[in-house]
């Protein structure tokens, strides 16, 4: 992740405190097609495809990103509610997000494991494993931010 978005990211949560809802959603909109952008590009930079496997990768790609941005959507939505609730958290609400955080993780695997196997009809099975490397540690990346930036509960 670079620095620009670690700043967005820092500026976001201070701005968002501040800020109408709609003035958020915006903000958040932006700040996640900025890092689509980039991993976009850290992605065409680590694939190191053919223009022939490019041509048959990045139709797949973008209906795996589809799927993810559903799934970032809730993942929001997490942070949000725990963010709302840290002051008051009780065990029924501390239950409700660690599964709703389970489940997610659980969705965002299935969704990676889905489009291995359609990336390996689409290229093979070497390019679509090394994909899903990439798409490994850059979710592990994004993660460790995130985790990183929210306070453990008390």
């Amino acid at each position: 992740m670079s620095k620009f978005t670690k700043v967005m990211l820092m500026l976001a949560v201070a701005v968002c405190t501040a800020v109408p809802a709609l003035a958020q959603r915006d903000l958040i909109e932006i700040m996640r097609a900025d890092l689509r952008t980039q991993k976009t590009a850290i992605v065409t930079q680590a694939m190191q495809m053919t223009e022939a496997q490019s041509e048959l990768f990045w139709p797949v790609y973008k209906e795996y990103e589809n799927e993810m941005i559903k799934l970032n959507d809730e993942r929001i939505a997490i942070v949000k509610d725990y963010a709302s609730a840290y002051d008051t958290m009780d065990d029924a609400t501390a239950k409700q997000l660690i599964d709703r955080s389970f489940k997610l993780q659980e969705a965002r695997t299935k969704t990676l494991k889905k489009y291995v196997k359609e990336m390996s009809k689409a290229i093979d099975m070497k390019t679509a494993a090394r994909w899903a490397q990439v798409e490994h540690a850059l979710g592990s990346a994004i993660d460790l931010q995130v985790a990183s930036e929210l306070p453990l509960l008390r």
